[in-house]
């Protein structure tokens, strides 16, 4: 009879990989326990910096499975895999893209990414001094046409 702690391990490692099948990621699974991987699960243990503990096992000796690495590079337990998930950040997480690059600051739009510039670009057709005319109220210049670059 399996013990709780190693359902729960089971149950997470199911998640991990359906998880990363389902969003394309390419991963190779060691499984710690088969005959010849004693030097794996050394190397899990020793680079593990979280221990992935379970409701059962909250404060275990080792590192329990599923621990996530980039080669020999440790992205984190169950936990913070879930977590990098929930927040759309898997890919960061799991070292495989390096974090987005700051978008450039030009023509006043400095807090806006690309998609946002683009999406708060009037659509063709709309009447692009919609903004203007009401921050603008009768002023001569340019000071309206600063305004409206204000997010």
């Amino acid at each position: 009879m399996q013990s709780w702690s190693n359902v729960a391990v089971k149950k997470r490692q199911q998640r991990v990989t359906m998880i990363m099948e389902s969003k394309h990621i390419e991963y190779t699974v060691i499984d710690i326990t088969e005959p010849g991987k004693e030097s794996e699960k050394d190397f899990m243990q020793t680079n593990a910096e979280h221990k992935g503990c379970t409701i059962s096992d909250p404060s275990p000796r080792h590192a329990l499975p599923p621990q996530l690495f980039n080669d020999t590079e440790y992205c984190g337990d169950y936990d913070d895999f879930d977590l990098a998930n929930e927040v759309d950040n898997l890919e960061v997480f799991l070292k495989l893209a390096a974090p987005a690059p700051e978008p450039e600051h030009k023509n006043g739009d400095a807090d806006l990414t690309a998609a946002e510039a683009t999406a708060a670009a009037p659509a063709e057709g709309e009447d692009e001094n919609k903004e203007n005319k009401t921050e603008d109220n009768g002023a001569e210049g340019g000071d309206a046409a600063e305004g409206a670059n204000e997010v």
